[in-house]
């Protein structure tokens, strides 16, 4: 399943729906791009696509300096999963591919 392209997420944190932005591109298994918040911007990291399975870490730096591990699932034009915030523990996110 294709992740290539631009997606906007939420990820609904216990400091309220947190908007990001993602530009995925893929090449074979590996997975990179950039995300966009209002808590930090910078590269993804570590990524991996298994078929329609995907996983990235991506830094950022508001309210702390922090790293956020995410998982999910691409089915269309639809993104959804969990990221891990170190030891505040998970939160489900989900998003639309926009371009």
């Amino acid at each position: 399943m294709a992740v290539d392209g631009k997606w906007e997420i939420v990820i609904n944190s216990p400091l309220g729906a947190q908007k990001a932005s993602l530009d995925i591109a893929t090449n074979g298994n590996s997975l990179s791009g950039t995300q966009t918040a209002q808590q930090g911007s910078g590269p993804l990291e570590n990524g991996k696509v298994d078929g329609n399975a995907v996983s990235w870490s991506a830094k950022i730096t508001n309210p702390m300096p922090l790293t956020l591990d995410f998982s999910g699932t691409v089915d269309g034009d639809k993104l959804s999963g969990s990221v891990k915030a170190g030891s505040f523990g998970s939160f489900p996110f989900s998003g639309n591919r926009t371009a």
